[in-house]
């Protein structure tokens, strides 16, 4: 037996071992589909109208550096880039590339990165690959990135998330920005979360507090609640500049097909339109919370459309999931590594298609 089948075999006696499942029948509770439009009927035909009307080859044959770009593309990076009020955007295969792309080049020697202890994997991924120093702030803590900040000179940049994918919860946004134009750090903030939920017709919580003229850089994820793929970051024109010349991810990287560019165009037309589902997915939030607060469990405290209830362990947490199976609900267990030992979890995703019963069969299996 090789190293890398031991590591397998370590895996499976920590119950840690991860699969590929295929989907099953039951009621969603973990999909990031919030808003029901990886589903939608009417968002495919547009699709494929904006596919079919601009007259769009298969395939892109090529990185956006070679053979891959076109004056469509440029069209929907700046139909992204005024949408989100923003002076450019640069879009990426997927969120994954982009926090890679963006993070690693900005993680130069002369910066210092300051990250919430609870970023996403693939930021962290990101700041890895980079040159530069990296501070952790304690999460959703302004004051301690204050006294962070002020103990450190050069160029500092702050990595955030607007909703927390893990614990649902909601950055301080304000605050955050307060700090970072405090101590002249920039600002980015992964919006992965908020994207198509929150804000003016789905643009995130950035624009939702008016603070897209503070915030140096934002991801744009379209896998979640855009019911796509792709992604996009959105900052100052100099900024995409920076990145086709710096961003491995990009520059190395075949660009995405133009069903793809066809897609996130059709999206980005469709997101104003869907009002009621964004209102739906609030009421059924609110619908959640209350049940949460009668609950008897060890809860995390949210107001988004994630909702996590700890259950230390890894055996016990698969454990709740099997029964949940069992009971006709899909909500997955969140294991350790993929969060640190003793916060294991269930995460409950919620979405406008989700039904007060469904959220009443939850709780009453739980209770049990």
């Amino acid at each position: 037996m090789n190293s890398y089948q031991k590591a397998i075999e370590e895996r499976k006696q920590q119950h840690l071992l991860r699969s590929l499942p295929l989907p099953s029948e039951g009621i969603d509770f973990y999909s990031n589909d919030y808003l029901g439009l990886a589903k939608s009927s009417e968002l495919s035909q547009l699709i494929e109208d904006c596919h079919r009307k601009n007259q769009l080859s298969n395939g892109s044959t090529g990185s956006r550096l070679l053979s891959g770009n076109s004056e469509y593309i440029v069209r929907i990076e700046n139909l992204v880039a005024k949408f989100h009020g923003a002076e450019s955007a640069l879009i990426y295969n997927s969120g994954y590339a982009a926090n890679l792309g963006l993070i690693s080049c900005l993680a130069t020697r002369e910066t210092i990165l300051f990250a919430d202890e609870l970023i996403h994997a693939s930021l962290i991924d990101g700041a890895r690959l980079g040159h530069s120093r990296k501070i952790k702030f304690e999460h959703n803590n302004w004051s301690d990135l204050k006294e962070k900040l002020s103990n450190h000179d050069g160029q500092k940049i702050v990595i955030v998330e607007s909703i927390y994918s893990m614990d649902g919860d909601i950055c301080p946004l304000n605050e955050i920005v307060e700090a970072c134009n405090e101590f002249n750090a920039l600002l980015i903030v992964d919006e992965a979360h908020a994207m198509g939920v929150f804000g003016p017709d789905g643009a995130g919580l950035v624009q939702q507090h008016g603070l897209q003229n503070d915030v140096f850089a934002r991801i744009l994820t379209f896998g979640k609640g855009p019911g796509i793929h792709g992604a996009a970051v959105v900052g100052p024109k100099w900024l995409k500049t920076y990145q086709v010349n710096f961003s491995r991810s990009m520059i190395f990287s075949t660009a995405p097909s133009n069903h793809s560019f066809a897609s996130i165009n059709a999206m980005y037309n469709y997101l104003p339109q869907i009002e009621s589902n964004r209102s739906d997915l609030k009421t059924i939030t609110n619908y959640f919370v209350s049940k949460r607060k009668k609950n008897n469990k060890n809860w995390l405290s949210s107001n988004s459309q994630i909702q996590s209830l700890i259950v230390p362990g890894n055996e016990a947490v698969v454990k709740l999931g099997n029964q949940l199976k069992e009971a006709g609900i899909n909500a997955l267990p969140i294991r350790t590594p993929s969060i640190a030992a003793g916060s294991e979890r269930i995460r409950f995703c919620l979405h406008a298609y989700n039904t007060e019963e469904e959220i009443d069969l939850l709780f009453e299996v739980l209770s049990k």
